[in-house]
């Protein structure tokens, strides 16, 4: 009997990056829309933005805003699933999850590319910002840091904030993926942007950045843009959504104030060859590591 074929060696991915209106059903819709262009295009996996389905909701708290979660599955899966199957990509969405009455998470989701739920993975660090009230809405993720096996290989999901962390980009990639996506809703505070803007924008990819290069991954970072809240706050995600390679080479970034559905190539053999030559899994001394489940070494 042959042995089946295992994932390819190169492969395409495709990252929307795209406006969310107040619409939900619109913005599910232009989703799949763009799915489908990637797909066209020859990616073989796609990422959607954080939330994409809704306008960034966590601006204010407001206990109403509750009845936009929805179950996994549930439509929105639905509708990344049959899309899935009909261009036969591998499919990362992001949901607002409603797992029982009082317990929410912000999901994100995993569709194979013969719409199979190939698996979750619920957002570790809430943050709790102004503008950034999400510790209002979800409860910390409980399924841990995980990699989802697929037509296309293993891939790790963190989510946003999770972006900070290299304990979580780590776990991630010693679980086996081989790519970190990361669905993200990030942005300036209009008042902020002249003065701090290009800082955090450089912070933000330069953390990611590290990321691939300490852990020997293709990293995907996958941002809304536009401006959404009143005219005078809100925010202004900054879009720039982009791929590194294991060496931390920038191979694909979109722009910072427009949608776009970007491409990038992953190579394995190239990851393969950065491991190589740069062990730093090999070389990690796991002897010594216990105290980083301390929030600080004072004792």
């Amino acid at each position: 009997m042959p042995t089946p074929p295992g994932p390819p060696t190169r492969f395409r991915l495709g990252l929307v990056q795209m406006r969310c209106t107040p619409d939900p059903d619109a913005n599910l819709a232009a989703a799949v829309a763009h799915v489908r262009e990637a797909a066209a295009a020859g990616a073989a996996v796609v990422c959607l933005p954080e939330l994409f389905r809704h306008a960034y909701f966590c601006q204010r708290e407001d206990p109403a805003l509750f009845d936009l979660a929805e179950p996994v599955p549930g439509p929105t899966t639905d509708a990344l699933a049959r899309v899935a199957r009909e261009t036969g990509a591998v499919v990362v969405g992001s949901v607002f999850e409603r797992r029982a009455a009082g317990v929410y998470h912000n999901t994100a989701v995993v569709l194979d590319a013969d719409g199979r739920l190939a698996g979750r993975y619920r957002k570790m660090h809430i943050p709790d910002d102004p503008l950034y009230y999400e510790k209002f809405y979800f409860t910390p993720g409980d399924l841990g840091f995980v990699a989802v096996d697929t037509q296309v290989g293993r891939l790790g999901t963190l989510i946003c904030w999770d972006q900070w962390y290299p304990e979580a980009a780590r776990l991630t990639a010693l679980a086996g993926a081989d790519v970190l996506f990361y669905p993200t809703a990030i942005g300036w505070h209009p008042r902020e942007k002249a003065t701090h803007g290009a800082r955090q924008l450089a912070a933000w990819q330069t953390i990611q950045r590290a990321h691939a290069i300490a852990n020997g991954v293709y990293v995907a970072a996958v941002n809304r843009v536009g401006h959404e809240g009143p005219p005078d706050g809100g925010l202004e995600f900054w879009g720039s959504s982009f791929v590194a390679d294991p060496f931390g080479e920038v191979v694909a970034e979109a722009a910072p104030d427009r949608e776009a559905v970007l491409l990038a190539e992953c190579d394995r053999a190239h990851l393969e060859d950065v491991r190589r030559n740069w062990p730093f899994l090999r070389d990690r001394r796991v002897d010594a590591y216990g105290a980083i489940t301390r929030r600080l070494l004072d004792e």
